[in-house]
């Protein structure tokens, strides 16, 4: 058996085990986001195997294949995607993350969606996180009055909307809540989710190419 066809039975073993814990891709989807992942990793260094893609790699990822900017929420998307902590994102936790990214279906985005926000990954939003994201992601004209006012009233507003059971931060359950009354919330505090548009070009890129 050549060196090729060798890979390839790998990568269709490995997808034909990662099509059966992840959602919303079929085993020919997840052949080709293997590949893709393959080539995102580019070539190991000398005698240096690579885990995955690192922090640097993978926002570079969501700013050129996603047009993902704002440095605050990239860091939270890493540390989603990165589930076990070894500040790298495996091969399979890319295509778990990709699942809800690209094709997740409300619960999931809302899952995934606050823990990008919770910054700190306790388990809520705080008033200092919001706060944070919104100076953050909010286009800052100069203006005569304090900015960072209009933030804390937005915070504030924002609290009255979605904190339910009033502890002056924000739940799952909360977020869940508000979201599910109005969907526009799901991304609040910032864009941590891709464009139609964008997932279009990503998924006819790496599937149409590879078929």
């Amino acid at each position: 058996m050549t060196m090729s066809a060798m890979s390839r039975k790998l990568v269709q073993t490995l997808a034909e085990t990662i099509s059966k814990q992840v959602e919303h891709f079929n085993k020919t989807e997840v052949e080709c986001l293997i590949r893709e992942f393959k080539v995102l990793l580019g070539e190991p260094g000398m005698g240096r195997a690579v885990n995955g893609l690192d922090r640097v790699k993978f926002r570079s990822i969501l700013h050129n294949i996603f047009g993902m900017t704002d440095d605050m929420i990239l860091d939270g998307v890493f540390r989603t995607f990165d589930k076990d902590n070894d500040s790298f994102v495996s091969m399979k936790e890319w295509i778990e993350g990709l699942s809800v990214f690209l094709r997740g279906t409300l619960d999931e985005k809302i899952k995934y969606c606050f823990h990008v926000y919770d910054l700190n990954n306790d388990n809520y939003i705080s008033r200092d996180e919001m706060f944070h994201m919104l100076k953050n992601s909010l286009i800052r004209q100069p203006t005569e009055e304090d900015p960072d006012e209009g933030i804390k009233d937005l915070v504030e507003i924002t609290l009255k909307k979605m904190d339910h059971d009033h502890d002056g931060r924000l739940s799952l359950a909360d977020f869940e809540k508000a979201v599910r009354e109005e969907n526009l919330l799901l991304e609040a505090f910032g864009t941590c989710l891709p464009d139609m548009a964008s997932i279009e070009a990503f998924e006819q890129c790496v599937f149409q190419k590879q078929l």
